[in-house]
């Protein structure tokens, strides 16, 4: 599993180079490593000196360790962004190990408004889809080796469907794609969204709403 673990991050790796331009702004150096520290406000990360940089800037461990699945999804993403890579600054790319616990584990529907995202799946069985602005869904069942793209700022979703744990790696053409999970921003934001424009738009009773959104403000 390891060595096609690490096949699958060349090739994901190696597709977002080509496809950057669709994501964050070409860089204008050679490097421009995220100063997170700064004050200074910017559209991304302002440049640490670069006689501060080191290879560790550039580097993250962590995508061979499995992530915590004992929650209500059943799910983790391990994330390996700019937040984790400082190195990643202008470069318009990033990474994600996903696990999904047997059976059912979900990663729910969610956007990533700033990112296409290509999707291989490492271990086990998984029902991957997304829908679009026309309200279409298209899904597929992905095996082991099994790739799937979901496009930039699109709902989407992947469930665990077969028998055993199993683990996905994504790619995404931006430093820091964002993540909006559907359900938790409607029913979980602070302040609450009014509980009758939400039962007007699902058509639904306003005291499910209230149930819903205690359910998920206590999350």
């Amino acid at each position: 599993m390891k060595s096609f673990l690490a096949l699958a991050l060349v090739v994901l790796v190696a597709h977002n180079i080509v496809i950057v331009r669709a994501g964050d702004a070409d860089p204008l150096q050679d490097v421009c490593v995220a100063d997170r520290t700064s004050r200074v406000n910017v559209n991304g990360f302002p440049c640490k000196d670069e006689s501060m940089v080191t290879a560790n800037d550039f580097m993250f461990r962590g995508l061979d360790i499995a992530g915590d699945t004992s929650n209500m999804l059943g799910s983790n993403v391990t994330a390996a962004n700019v937040m984790q890579i400082p190195g990643l600054n202008t470069l318009g790319i990033s990474m994600a190990r996903i696990d999904f616990a047997a059976p059912l584990g979900l990663n729910p529907p969610h956007t990533h408004p700033r990112a296409t995202e290509i999707f291989v799946v490492i271990e086990g069985t998984l029902s991957v889809g997304f829908i679009t602005t026309a309200n279409k869904l298209f899904s597929k069942t992905l095996k082991k080796g099994d790739v799937f793209v979901f496009p930039k700022g699109l709902v989407h979703f992947q469930q665990n469907v077969g028998y055993g744990n199993a683990v996905a790696i994504a790619a995404l053409s931006s430093q820091l794609p964002g993540t909006q999970q559907v359900a938790q921003s409607l029913f979980g934001a602070s302040p609450p969204v009014d509980a009758s424009l939400l039962a007007k738009a699902f058509q639904i009773d306003a005291s499910l709403v209230q149930l819903l959104q205690r359910k998920f403000l206590a999350a």
